[in-house]
């Protein structure tokens, strides 16, 4: 039976893995908040709160849900008095990353972050096909890195994680550099900003005269088919004049070297401001 110790207990995260790894009875788990509303939040669910000295004691894995800027802080008071062989999992690679766990050789370290349920699934519910986020009603990817330790402890990590995070699509192993390239850049530095101009280009749309309902509803049809066009869900291609739009419209909206944000240098510039808020 695995003793694991939950830090940040009372969060929004800490919440929900919480309340996910109740439905695994094989697993002690030890809630720790340091928090007045969070240690609220855990007595109102029901559970009972542990001090920090004895759930680091008793813990053979202990799992940082807490944000990425207290990362550095909560590991540096917690690691040290770990148990030799224990695991810390941390939930986002941007403070390990940035270099912010202590250095001790014989513990292990491992990243898990969730990819969060895909546009295109095969979700029959329709509460499922409305968890976006990926609260446990519907199935939803992994990425995992074992930093450091030994090898089987990889299989441990994943285990806790897909108990943390399930129902799974699927399992991935990464490294910790390429989880970093795809959280923050590929999802938020990329993604989450391209979709953010689209919808301040809506809003424009908007501004500019054309019915509001209108305007979403052209805009998030397109989306959705040309998603399935670029991501090759249908066998389709866009039409000649829509290629030429996308070809003059790069020039316009992008930088020719905006690829950048995947070089290292830029990698590590983007996790250092993230940790330190």
């Amino acid at each position: 039976m695995a003793t694991i110790a939950v830090f940040g207990a009372g969060g929004n995260m800490g919440n929900r893995i919480s309340g996910s790894l109740k439905n695994y009875p094989e697993h002690t788990v030890l809630y720790v908040e340091a928090g007045e509303t969070g240690q609220q939040r855990v007595r109102e669910r029901g559970d009972e709160l542990t001090s920090a000295a004895d759930a680091i004691a008793a813990a053979d894995t202990i799992i940082l849900a807490v944000p990425d800027t207290l990362i550095g802080d909560v590991a540096s008071a917690i690691v040290p008095s770990m148990n030799a062989g224990a695991m810390l999992i941390c939930l986002d690679p941007a403070a390990p990353y940035a270099g912010h766990l202590p250095e001790r050789d014989d513990i292990s370290y491992f990243v898990t972050h969730p990819a969060h349920p895909p546009v295109f699934n095969d979700e029959q519910e329709m509460a499922a096909r409305r968890d976006f986020f990926g609260s446990g009603l519907a199935k939803q990817a992994l990425v995992n890195a074992l930093v450091q330790g030994p090898e089987e402890d990889f299989a441990k990590g994943e285990a806790i994680s897909s108990a943390m995070f399930g129902p799974i699509l699927r399992s991935h192993r990464v490294t910790l550099e390429q989880m970093t390239m795809l959280e923050p850049v590929l999802s938020e530095t990329v993604a989450a900003t391209c979709v953010t101009v689209m919808r301040e280009a809506m809003d424009e749309a908007i501004e500019r005269g054309v019915p509001p309902e209108a305007a979403r509803d052209f805009l998030l049809g397109h989306i959705n088919v040309e998603l399935a066009i670029c991501f090759d869900e249908i066998d389709w291609d866009f039409s000649a004049g829509a290629k030429k739009a996308i070809e003059e419209a790069k020039k316009d909206i992008f930088q020719a070297d905006w690829k950048k944000v995947f070089d290292e240098s830029s990698m590590r510039d983007s996790v250092n401001k993230i940790t330190s808020g």
